[in-house]
């Protein structure tokens, strides 16, 4: 994230972009879009999801549908989860992966009726993912694409009091959602798609709904829960979240020089489906003959952020490198994501992270570093 003019007209704003200004928001560039870092400070924005809630603008994310009586076969090609499995009003998280077997981008697929869905992409990737999807549909008979994020606002409402926020709002009976489900529904009057789902390590909501209505129920939501202390919360608390909850971050724990199963997403591969898919020899035969690096999870041991970038080491030797570093608001640890050579990747493993030329003790941790109670 880089500091941008507000000014600067190639940067794209979601429908929330007055109401980030008027709530006195720090705006910063973020794949290609002008969003609010933070409103107050991350650690306060971080620890009020945790212990209260927090309202999130991600209208910046990009929404597909996709329809037709090849919808499901076709998906089943593109992604290496197992589509066939969904319940309607269910959701499920994969990734699209290229022929080797490296990540174009990780989504979400909503299976929203029959022959359509809907699939949530990474805002820097609308573009790149929708021309992939499009050039492999044309195998496909029957499916039909359309882009629909410009026209989708996406509000998640995340943290212990999301649920007793939401409800007055709505006739849904918001108990009734089980993770990673959904129901259409109106909330302040405004028609949603309500999601339990979210990138926080909270429980929450995600709301998809008409950009034309984005404000209003931003507004509402943050009134609504104003004696329960809602606050917005920004992309930095977001991040520093998602970090404690150990969720990969596109562009640094996944990339098209990473596969699922190196960043820990074999619980995503389904490589006994009913269906080939893209990547999939490729995938099989990575499992097959071992892994070179895997995702782990670093904890220092002495006082220093890690950044992403920082160089990791063992016995003098290189042996990976941080993609995601932070110092844990919650659980007061510095932490960081990164890939290390298979090696050295067993949990206990002692090594350093060389933070500004000095090479600072560490540890590899189970993940995730941060799991609220149930």
């Amino acid at each position: 994230m880089t500091t941008h003019d507000s000014a600067t007209p190639s940067l794209k704003r979601t429908p929330l972009y007055e109401q980030h200004r008027a709530l006195g928001a720090r705006l910063v560039e973020f794949g290609g879009w002008e969003m609010p870092v933070q409103y107050s400070s991350i650690i306060e924005e971080h620890q009020n999801v945790r212990e209260r809630a927090g309202l999130f603008d991600v209208s910046h994310m990009g929404e597909f549908k996709v329809e037709g009586s090849d919808a499901l076969a076709f998906l089943q090609y593109l992604v290496p989860n197992d589509v066939a499995r969904l319940a309607q009003q269910q959701a499920l998280y994969t990734q699209l992966c290229k022929p080797d077997g490296t990540t174009i981008d990780d989504l979400l697929i909503y299976y929203l009726a029959d022959n359509h869905y809907m699939l949530v992409v990474n805002a820097a990737n609308i573009d790149k993912d929708y021309a992939w999807i499009e050039s492999h549909a044309q195998k496909f008979a029957n499916v039909t694409l359309s882009n629909q994020s410009e026209t989708t606002a996406l509000l998640a409402l995340q943290g212990p009091l999301a649920h007793s926020i939401l409800q007055p709002l709505t006739q849904i009976q918001l108990g009734e959602i089980r993770y990673y489900h959904f129901a259409p529904g109106e909330v302040a009057g405004v028609h949603c798609i309500i999601s339990r789902t979210g990138y926080t390590g909270e429980d929450g909501f995600e709301l998809y709904a008409p950009s034309i209505d984005a404000a209003h129920l931003w507004n509402t939501l943050l009134e609504a829960g104003k004696a329960q202390g809602i606050r917005p919360a920004g992309l930095g608390a977001r991040d520093t979240l998602r970090l404690e909850a150990a969720y990969c971050l596109y562009g640094h724990e996944l990339d098209e020089e990473t596969n699922p199963l190196e960043a820990n997403l074999g619980w995503t591969v389904k490589l006994k489906k009913d269906a080939d898919f893209i990547g999939r020899a490729a995938l099989q035969q990575a499992k097959e003959q071992g892994l070179k690096k895997r995702l782990v999870g670093v904890m220092l041991q002495e006082r220093g952020v890690p950044r992403s970038g920082y160089a990791l080491f063992a016995d003098g030797q290189r042996i990976g490198i941080l993609t995601s570093g932070t110092h844990g608001p919650t659980i007061q640890k510095s932490i960081g994501l990164g890939f290390v050579d298979i090696a050295h990747a067993k949990v206990g493993t002692l090594i350093q992270v060389e933070i500004r030329g000095k090479q600072v003790a560490a540890q590899i941790v189970s993940l995730p570093f941060y799991k609220r109670a149930q």
